[in-house]
């Protein structure tokens, strides 16, 4: 995925919008957002601290698998990178990526992540992706004594096809009120896949589970 990451839903489809009154205030908005000209000049230190924030957001599923958990900070640094490569500085282009990226911030009750199926070599990275389609399913979070919870897939767009699954997908993790509160009482969190050409699980570290669990309520 690289430093930045730099994927996402494209302007030309339809978001899915959550009306939430707490997933709108965690909304991103302009003001939000660092000029073209300031974020030049803090480019490099913003992305330091970014790093630094997503170090403990980041979990390998096995060797060619991992997931990138969002927040609003890790969403701004996607933001504002695209607007800087791409240049964009007028109202109605920034309007634009807002409304890409914000619905990838958690509300206080999911995790919402970006799942990068990884092989170094184009072949094999071919080759696999055919195997796996469906991985985006199967794809689970499980909090120690609570059911595993599912990810729903690619809300915005479809990414896999008859013939092979793409190597990003855009996951939600649905938690109910039980399992935050397990969590936050101490509850470990285990995270994995079930598809039957890639079953792997592991449990998160206490770094880990500590920086998810500020994304709930």
């Amino acid at each position: 995925m690289g430093a930045a990451h730099l994927t996402g839903p494209r302007k030309k489809n339809k978001v899915k919008r959550d009306t939430r009154a707490k997933y709108v205030m965690n909304h991103l908005t302009s003001e939000d957002l660092y000029s073209l000209e300031v974020y030049t000049k803090i480019r490099g230190d913003f992305r330091a601290r970014v790093l630094a924030h997503k170090r403990d957001r980041k979990i390998h599923i096995g060797t060619n698998a991992t997931l990138y958990f969002e927040d609003r900070l890790t969403i701004q640094y996607q933001i504002q990178e695209m607007l800087c490569i791409e240049r964009i500085f007028e109202p109605a282009g920034i309007a634009d990526e807002l409304a890409v990226y914000n619905p990838l911030i958690p509300d206080g009750r999911n995790w919402k992540a970006t799942l990068m199926v990884e092989y170094p070599d184009a072949e094999e990275r071919r080759v696999a992706l055919g195997k796996l389609i469906g991985i985006e399913d199967q794809v689970w979070v499980q909090i120690v004594a609570q059911e595993k919870v599912f990810a729903i897939a690619d809300e915005d767009m479809e990414r896999a096809d008859e013939t092979k699954t793409s190597s990003v997908h855009f996951l939600r993790f649905e938690l109910i009120p039980e399992m935050i509160a397990a969590l936050k009482a101490g509850a470990g969190l285990t995270v994995g896949t079930d598809h039957p050409h890639y079953r792997q699980a592991v449990s998160t570290n206490e770094a880990t589970r500590t920086a998810l669990m500020q994304d709930l309520d």
